[in-house]
């Protein structure tokens, strides 16, 4: 078996091709990432993520972006729809908390039904007035404190139903009033102005066991995006303390410069521990391979250590949770 490849890769539709098979044993990447294209039904986005598994040997970690908001991967008969937005649901007050662990243990129940061990959320991107449309109603909050604490009750929601969380997009996209899926944004803040918000809720939960960057440029820090560059990397680590797996966000988004395998060199040379490409293209995902590099020293022991904390959930009652989440929502609309 070839060593373990640091990327995380898509694949193109619900059932993978031969070409698919053959790549992905023998580029053995670390893990894999579901979409709505790779998710038809429960029984075969289950035979699907069993499928990738066999192509390398191993329980491969594999991710989704249920975001319990507007953000939805699954179909309708694999994960409820959760309404309304996540904006809504931070403006429930005291209550938002306790409704927020209470929709990821039960989005955990979903996922882990299909064998999904890995939800990139929660999302602790301070919302501003400004926020660019594609993130605004995916957010928790507008303040530091809130948002830290609902960004808390998320990952403790699916940590107890045996998903891990990835934290996102490190050190936050907020203020950012471009989408990254197109182009790049630019942060002019001083840099005071990010460590008192847009950073704070990332240092608060910086002992989560993954997160993913940020494509966006912090002026303050350098002209490069986030996860490009080694000072924002280094603040990542040093300052606000993240000690986990450190993941890019898709590099086939366009916010970056040049061919994906030269984005994913600039971001394992600038501290990234694994590069993560989504839109399964093979051609593209040869080359993050090429890029990328095994996944060992350092950024091999983060991916252990994170992996060992996935857990095989306790019994719950999901239709009980799923009424007291209803129950909070209603009465949070009618406070």
């Amino acid at each position: 078996m070839s060593a373990t490849s640091a990327a995380i890769l898509g694949c193109a539709g619900p059932r993978l091709t031969e070409p698919e098979r053959r790549f992905f044993a023998r580029a053995q990447p670390w893990g894999f990432i579901l979409f709505a294209r790779n998710c038809e039904s429960a029984a075969q986005t289950a035979a699907l993520v069993a499928d990738l598994r066999d192509c390398v040997g191993r329980r491969a970690p594999v991710l989704i972006d249920q975001e319990g908001g507007r953000v939805t991967r699954l179909s309708e008969d694999a994960g409820r729809r959760w309404l309304p937005p996540l904006d809504a649901v931070a403006r429930a007050g005291e209550r938002a908390a306790d409704m927020l662990r209470l929709r990821y243990r039960v989005i955990a129940h979903e996922l882990s039904a299909l064998g999904i061990d890995v939800n990139c959320a929660p999302l602790a991107d301070i919302a501003t007035p400004a926020t660019h449309p594609f993130l605004r109603n995916r957010c928790l909050g507008e303040t530091p404190g809130a948002v830290a604490a609902r960004a808390r009750a998320v990952a403790e929601g699916l940590l107890a139903g045996g998903v891990l969380p990835v934290l996102k997009h490190i050190p936050g996209h907020g203020r950012a009033t471009a989408d990254s899926h197109h182009d790049l944004p630019r942060v002019e803040a001083p840099l005071a102005d990010l460590r008192l918000t847009d950073f704070a809720p990332f240092a608060a939960l910086s002992d989560l066991p993954m997160g993913m960057t940020a494509h966006v440029v912090y002026a303050a820090l350098d002209d490069r995006a986030a996860t490009v560059s080694t000072t924002a990397i280094g603040l990542i680590r040093q300052e606000l303390g993240f000690g986990g797996l450190l993941m890019t966000d898709d590099l086939s988004m366009q916010a970056l410069s040049g061919d994906v395998g030269g984005r994913a060199a600039a971001a394992r040379a600038a501290g990234c521990d694994i590069a993560l490409h989504c839109n399964g293209d093979l051609a593209e995902m040869e080359a993050v391979i090429a890029a990328a590099g095994p996944l060992a020293g350092a950024a091999a022991a983060r991916a252990e250590a994170a992996l060992a904390r996935r857990r095989t959930p306790e019994p719950v009652d999901i239709a009980a949770l799923e009424a007291k989440h209803d129950a909070l929502l209603a009465g949070a609309r009618d406070g």
